[in-house]
């Protein structure tokens, strides 16, 4: 069920932002991408785990590079960034030991960070600049 509602939110944020024109500002995703990078840093917090804190606030810190780059010279580096993420997520127990991250979340998030990423290829592809979502 994880799997499923992760894709049919990721979809509808991202239709419901294009609908409202908020993708035309080259901010939406790479501010998308750093909220979600630091979710697990809160799973931390709340499994009061500091070295959790520390391990995932330096992961968060590779996609939160990638957004501002990404945001500066391509949304293509923000587009890897998320599939990156979601792939992450599938591998992230195994990776940090955090005990504040719920049991459905990796699933979630996963399939959330895939279809976003799809979601903002389509989207650059239909750009004609490729460097921003079409107006």
């Amino acid at each position: 069920m994880a799997y499923v509602i992760g894709i049919i939110l990721a979809l509808a944020v991202s239709t419901c932002a294009g609908a409202l024109r908020l993708d035309r500002d080259r901010a939406f995703y790479p501010t998308v991408l750093i909220v979600i990078a630091f979710y697990y840093v809160l799973f931390a917090v709340m499994g009061g785990s500091g070295r959790a804190v520390v391990v995932e606030s330096l992961l968060a810190g590779v996609f939160v590079a990638a957004a501002s780059l990404g945001f500066r010279r391509s949304l293509w580096l923000v587009a890897a960034a998320l599939a990156a993420h979601g792939v992450q997520d599938l591998f992230h127990a195994r990776l940090v030991a955090n005990p504040g991250v719920p049991a459905w979340w990796p699933a979630f998030c996963s399939t959330y960070d895939l279809a976003a990423a799809g979601y903002l290829a389509w989207r650059l592809t239909q750009a004609p600049n490729h460097r921003a979502p079409a107006a």
